[in-house]
């Protein structure tokens, strides 16, 4: 018996050692559907894709509620820093502390900066992500103890991927935000609560933030499919809000790094790359990028991609999207690759 007791302390201890062996010692996650690992299947919303063909390429085949045919960038990036190859979602039951000390996920997907968007498919808005993070950091303090999990707190990196369904389904679609505000004023307005959002966070004691920037949303299959005058182009108009939007976020962040002691924050612009993915399919691999792997690829997206729609293509790796919104993971790893290299690189 006490052979055995030292064989299972002595792999507890390899385990341990091994968890540190990451370039940082968490990976925690909050945003939308750009990174949400399966949260929203667990909440009352429409919005899920927990079923075939999502997760076609995912390990084992398994669907998780991950927008996509395999991973998303949360997963990519905490495997590029030496730590876990998926990041576990806070409301699956299926884990429980020991699988989040090194990495979790709060995001949800369909929500945004303004508790407005959250509301439109009930999903989980960005103040409730916050909760849960706080009721995370007891569960941690309970498992590690007060100072190796402050240390956690401290040294992880904190990703923030949230911003296109605000603009996409909430202010283009809905007319509220619209007659409150002018596109430039609806920026501002986001960033304000992303402002005080980042330093919320900072006062629970992250340090290590990375922010990311809107892509080129007006060359997503859904919105091309959907403005019939552009003849399937991108529109250029929403682009340029992505754009302007980014601007503006890289300058709220030059402020906070200097009004907040000890941060480093960082804009992670996934912009440029996307953009020249999207005009230059082929340069990086892919057949098509106007239109997504999974049915007719024109509108398709959660229930609506299904196993039993027959036109979902055979190889996602030729496609750019997977869904009318949401990139391949062939597509997340090239831009998680080019991300990691130019804006991550700082926390390595």
């Amino acid at each position: 018996m006490k052979t055995l007791m030292n064989c299972f302390f002595s792999l507890h201890l390899l385990l341990q050692i091994l968890t540190v062996n990451g370039k940082v010692p968490a990976i925690i996650i909050f945003g939308d559907s750009t990174v949400d690992t399966g949260n929203n299947n667990q909440i009352p919303t429409t919005l899920k894709s927990n079923f075939a063909p999502y997760g076609r390429d995912f390990i084992g085949g398994k669907a998780t509620g991950r927008f996509s045919n395999g991973r998303v960038p949360g997963d990519l990036i905490s495997e590029a820093f030496g730590n876990k190859p998926t990041i576990p979602a806070y409301l699956d039951r299926s884990y429980d502390i020991k699988d989040f000390a090194t990495g979790v996920c709060f995001a949800s997907a369909g929500t945004g900066y303004d508790n407005a968007t959250s509301d439109v498919l009930n999903v989980m808005p960005m103040w409730k992500e916050l909760e849960h993070y706080k009721g995370y950091q007891k569960k941690l303090r309970g498992y590690l103890g007060t100072e190796k999990a402050n240390q956690v707190i401290r040294e992880a990196l904190y990703l923030i991927s949230i911003g296109t369904n605000d603009f996409l389904e909430n202010y283009y679609v809905l007319p509220r935000r619209r007659l409150q505000f002018s596109v430039n004023e609806y920026q501002y307005f986001l960033l304000g609560i992303s402002r005080k959002f980042i330093t919320d966070l900072y006062h629970l004691g992250a340090r290590n933030i990375a922010v990311s920037g809107l892509p080129p949303m007006g060359c997503l299959p859904l919105i091309r499919t959907t403005n019939l005058f552009s003849g399937s182009k991108c529109i250029e108009r929403l682009n340029k809000v992505a754009k302007d939007f980014n601007d503006k976020c890289n300058r709220t962040i030059t402020e906070l790094n200097k009004e907040l002691p000890g941060i480093k924050l960082v804009l992670s612009n996934p912009y440029d790359i996307a953009y020249d993915i999207f005009q230059n399919p082929h340069s990086y691999g892919f057949e098509n990028a106007a239109q997504a792997c999974c049915g007719t690829g024109l509108f398709e997206m959660s229930y609506l991609c299904n196993k039993f729609n027959p036109f979902t293509c055979s190889d996602a790796n030729k496609y750019v999207f997977w869904d009318s919104f949401h990139p391949t993971e062939k597509t997340n790893k090239i831009v998680v690759d080019y991300i990691v290299k130019n804006f991550l690189a700082q926390f390595l």
